[in-house]
């Protein structure tokens, strides 16, 4: 069995939220945008729903400029509410009102 079908692999732990990442749900997020000189930057393994609110409400200039680490994401008000809410939610939990892909 390949490594990659095994269920040995650790679980990773969302740095915003707190919460377990399933397995296969994880999102790539640059702390610098790429188009910003994050290429080759760090990167954090974030909720998919999680990663989706920090392009939701900041710009790429903003994510460069000011909220390039997880603790200066946690110091924008939008973001702090949103990860008191979702931290309350299951590992798993989708938001219910996304497009549905055709």
């Amino acid at each position: 069995m390949a490594k990659s079908e095994t269920n040995t692999d650790p679980i990773q732990v969302c740095p915003l939220c707190g919460r377990d990442i399933p397995r296969g749900q994880e999102s790539r997020h640059h702390l610098t945008p790429k188009l910003k000189g994050g290429k080759h930057g760090p990167i954090a393994i974030l909720h998919p729903i999680c990663h989706g609110k920090i392009h939701s409400v900041l710009s790429e200039g903003e994510l460069a400029r000011d909220y390039h680490t997880i603790e200066k994401l946690l110091t924008h008000p939008e973001i702090a509410k949103f990860v008191r809410w979702v931290s309350k939610r299951p590992p798993d939990y989708r938001s219910s009102n996304r497009k549905k892909r055709r």
